[in-house]
């Protein structure tokens, strides 16, 4: 993805993450551990994978364990090398080398609408890849990739979905009805709906399991004009519905295995799957 024209990415982290309280009480949901990295570095890692190269965190006042996180410490470092220690560092050493972090805080807890709108600034006119901070894919191609490869291809916004059979299953998350395209694996977007009733989900089974969007300019006027929606907040699904009735907006149907890390057995399983993939287990 070196060639890609889409260098800027975003990661929502402003949630108080009160399912988890009261281990949240002081540490940032995101920073949560699967295994021996917290949730938010997996979504980071895909990002840069993928040929991001600056990321904008939009935070609240409880999420300073992220920043600091992401940064460097050479005290620290120093002491791990004299200690023959430094290698459990290193994968995070060599991550936040080759990307540039910036943040930015989110004042009330508006929504996650309102917090993207928080990084217009750092965004201008450019596109952008977007994601929430609590949902892992694991996937050989990287997500963010592959809808960049999508955006390369189309110069259109696309979502990444996926597809399930239960009917049942689909009333708990974000539908997706539109249009099948001839390019295997891609869709365009006629409306989004938020939980459907169970007679009412999408006729193709696409979900928006895991927050992963490519988005343009275009995205921006909406969210400035968006209502409150569900819970009195302003919401980038709505936005993007918006935005899907002025323009073509896509959705790609990616390969890999979605894992909502913002309840605690959803948590559990993510942590299972990835020590059985380290055989661990």
């Amino acid at each position: 993805m070196k060639d890609s024209p889409v260098k800027k990415g975003i990661i929502v982290v402003a949630g108080f993450g009160t399912r988890f309280l009261p281990a949240t009480k002081a540490m940032p949901k995101e920073m949560l551990p699967v295994l021996d990295k917290p949730v938010v570095q997996y979504i980071v890692e895909e990002m840069v994978e993928s040929g991001i190269e600056e990321i904008m965190f939009v935070t609240s006042s409880q999420k300073r364990a992220i920043e600091d996180h992401f940064d460097r410490n050479k005290d620290f470092e120093q002491f791990l090398e004299s200690k023959g220690k430094l290698g459990r560092l290193q994968p995070l050493i060599d991550l936040c080398d080759k990307v540039q972090f910036y943040y930015t805080r989110q004042p009330e807890p508006l929504g996650n609408g309102h917090a993207l709108l928080c990084a217009k600034g750092f965004i201008g006119d450019d596109p952008f890849a977007f994601s929430d901070g609590d949902s892992i894919i694991d996937s050989e191609t990287p997500v963010t990739g592959q809808l960049l490869s999508v955006f390369a291809e189309q110069h259109k916004p696309v979502i990444g979905v996926q597809k399930i059979d239960s009917k049942e299953d689909m009333t708990k998350y974000g539908n997706i009805y539109g249009k099948q395209l001839d390019e295997n694996r891609l869709y365009k977007v006629e409306t989004f709906k938020e939980k459907p009733d169970v007679a009412d989900v999408s006729p193709h089974g696409l979900i928006v399991g895991g927050m992963r969007y490519i988005f343009t300019k275009d995205i921006w006027p909406h969210l400035e004009t968006q209502q409150a929606g569900k819970g009195g907040e302003i919401w980038v699904a709505d936005a993007a519905n918006a935005l899907a009735q002025t323009q073509d907006f896509l959705a790609y149907q990616y390969e890999g295995t979605y894992f909502d890390t913002g309840n605690k057995l959803a948590l559990l399983n993510a942590a299972m799957h990835f020590a059985k993939k380290q055989g661990l287990l």
